[in-house]
């Protein structure tokens, strides 16, 4: 008995040593992530982050190099910061990271991701892409919807006009988000709203929150300790939210439907404004056609809408609002756009054709979108393991493509914390009154992203907010409302709100002194 447990005792330690001599020769292989920082316990690297997360991995990537590793709690992430290391992620492994990473609040507000903004990159994310492309955002469809547009451009001068003869002051941040909400409502279900319409309010309030609650870091997402605690209280707001927006979109739908079934539809019958189609009737067409590519429930259906106003209202808005906020801060540049455009439209109001001829126009839009990006960092998510730049990516980590910090490095612009058009008046001459280089072809400056998951809406953007600029700048000379310590007020802040986008902290504030109104065709200041 003793014999046996020396013996099976000298095996052991024969075996322990034989595990350990094998273990020395054949050292494991290990994936050689990039740089990073150190790391602690369960939080991992999120007290780097503070309430602005892409500045605070600009101020790292001047540490660790343009292409970092984080761990945010439990999940694995990559943030980049140059347009090489873009091009290789986006274009070269495009595939690979063509998944949007979602959080738990974002997954219950598009009702389970059942659109396409944040679908899984499959065969539903395809179909539904295609459908917006083709039936409300392709080049035919937006030229058919020019009238809505057009109209609605004039019903906003026109408030304005009146603003401007009574001395009021004008909160322009919501003015441009009330046009932007009814063009969208238009193209979407042919509604047309007033700026006191209950339902139109009911809209834009919900939007704005869906837009916040998109743009807000949630913790629980991040450590797994707290995936069942909603410590932020996000999940609660997306439940709230969505149920007000269940609510709102059942009533349009039902309403739909019950016109649908009461009377066939005519050439003209149950579209929208100048006899084009809604897109709520080619969705119903859609979900009832049983030979259709895929099949469309209701939830497809609401949350497609969701994601056409998320992406539509604050896109155009927060863009033409920065673009305002700079001009207003930069009059020599205020009065070099308003002398093209009165050099090019006279008697009339400027309009969406004018649009080629107008490009220091397009330039100083340009120049807003490189320094306020609407969305500032691009998030994908790895589908498979890969490697960049000799690094080894696992599949599922995070990858965060700092558009701002990109858009703002002095090694891609010269002077790139001031704000000058002239930058884009040097380029090419068939890219001069163009938005060629802001659609994705150049990885320095992706304001709308790039490739498969750019954004779809950036035709529609590219349309109607340089109009809106313009016809602002050509009815209108601007004031800043407000004094400091009785001092009229000179420029505007640019302070941004806190988040993963990049509105305006404060509303824009302005007192308009009418110069062209397009109703009386008269110039009232030349």
């Amino acid at each position: 008995m003793v014999l046996d447990l020396v013996l099976y005792t000298i095996i052991f330690f024969l075996s322990a040593l034989l595990v350990r001599i094998i273990s020395g020769a054949i050292k494991p292989i290990r994936s050689r992530l990039p740089p990073s920082p150190i790391s602690l316990p369960i939080i991992g690297h999120l007290h780097l982050l503070d309430i602005v997360p892409y500045k605070s991995f600009h101020k790292l990537a001047t540490k660790y190099g343009p292409f970092f590793h984080l761990r945010l709690g439990s999940v694995p992430c990559i943030v980049i910061s140059s347009p090489e290391l873009t091009k290789e992620l986006m274009a070269t492994n495009e595939l690979t990271f063509a998944a949007r990473p979602v959080t738990m609040a974002i997954d219950h507000l598009t009702y389970n991701s059942s659109a396409f903004a944040f679908a899984p990159y499959g065969a539903q994310w395809k179909f539904m892409k295609k459908i917006c492309m083709t039936e409300l955002l392709s080049g035919r469809a937006l030229n058919q919807l020019y009238p809505i547009r057009k109209e609605e451009l004039l019903l906003l001068v026109q408030v304005l006009v009146h603003k401007s003869s009574e001395g009021e002051t004008v909160n322009l941040s919501e003015a441009l988000v009330n046009i932007s909400n009814n063009i969208i409502s238009r193209m979407m279900w042919g509604a047309t709203y007033s700026g006191k319409d209950d339902q139109a309010k009911e809209a834009r309030v919900l939007i704005r929150e869906v837009t916040q609650i998109f743009g807000t870091f949630n913790l629980s997402d991040f450590i797994w300790l707290l995936r069942k605690f909603d410590i932020q209280g996000l999940l609660k707001k997306s439940k709230d939210a969505r149920k007000r927006y269940n609510v709102m979109i059942e009533r349009i739908i039902k309403e739909r439907e019950e016109f649908r079934t009461n009377k066939k539809l005519g050439s003209t019958e149950g579209k929208a404004d100048g006899g084009v189609k809604d897109f709520l009737d080619i969705l119903l067409d859609i979900s009832e056609d049983d030979n259709a590519e895929m099949k469309l429930n209701r939830d497809h259906i609401k949350a497609f809408i969701l994601d056409i106003f998320t992406a539509g209202t604050d896109t155009s808005a927060a863009l033409t609002e920065w673009a305002m906020s700079e001009l207003i801060n930069n009059p020599k540049i205020l009065d070099k756009a308003r002398k093209e455009i009165d050099s090019v439209v006279t008697g009339r109001m400027v309009e969406e054709s004018d649009l080629p001829n107008l490009p220091y126009i397009h330039a100083i839009y340009k120049e807003a979108l490189r320094l306020h990006p609407p969305v500032p960092m691009l998030p994908r998510e790895a589908s498979q393991e890969c490697k960049v730049a000799g690094y080894d990516i696992p599949a599922k980590t995070n990858l965060f493509v700092n558009l701002w910090s990109i858009q703002r490095d002095p090694n891609n612009w010269k002077d790139p914390l001031e704000f000058k058009p002239e930058r884009f008046m040097q380029l090419h001459d068939d890219q001069v009154g163009s938005f060629k280089e802001v659609r994705g072809q150049q990885y320095d400056l992706l304001p709308f992203g790039t490739g498969r998951r750019g954004c779809p809406g950036a035709s529609l953007v590219l349309q109607q907010a340089p109009a809106m600029l313009a016809a602002l700048i050509q009815c209108f000379d601007w004031e800043v409302a407000g004094h400091d310590d009785g001092i009229k007020l000179a420029t505007v802040d640019m302070i941004e709100r806190p988040g993963l986008t990049v509105p305006r902290a404060n509303a824009l504030l302005l007192v308009p002194t009418t110069r062209f109104n397009p109703f009386t065709d008269t110039v009232v200041h030349p």
